[in-house]
């Protein structure tokens, strides 16, 4: 991980303020989700992207009846379809 050399101290209910010129490096607007998760002994935050519903991809899906579905999911369900012959 790269240092950024930008130090926040936590306030008294435990919020951190990200800095604006992080946020617009990053590419995070209001209200965008934030997904926070542990790398070891580092916690890690960065910008929510959903999933394809059944692999987690999160590159390339397509809303499919509102749920995401990766490109090569598609494809495989597809070709199992019924009638497709698998």
């Amino acid at each position: 991980m790269k240092s950024t050399g930008m130090v926040r101290k936590l306030d008294n209910l435990g919020r951190i303020v990200l800095p604006i010129e992080m946020r617009k490096t990053m590419g995070i607007e209001l209200k965008d989700a934030i997904e926070i998760f542990a790398d070891g002994s580092n916690i890690v935050l960065r910008k929510y992207e959903a999933g394809c519903i059944f692999c987690g991809e999160a590159r390339d899906t397509v809303l499919i009846r509102g749920k995401r579905v990766c490109k090569r999911c598609c494809e495989m369900i597809q070709s199992e379809a019924p009638g497709k012959g698998a």
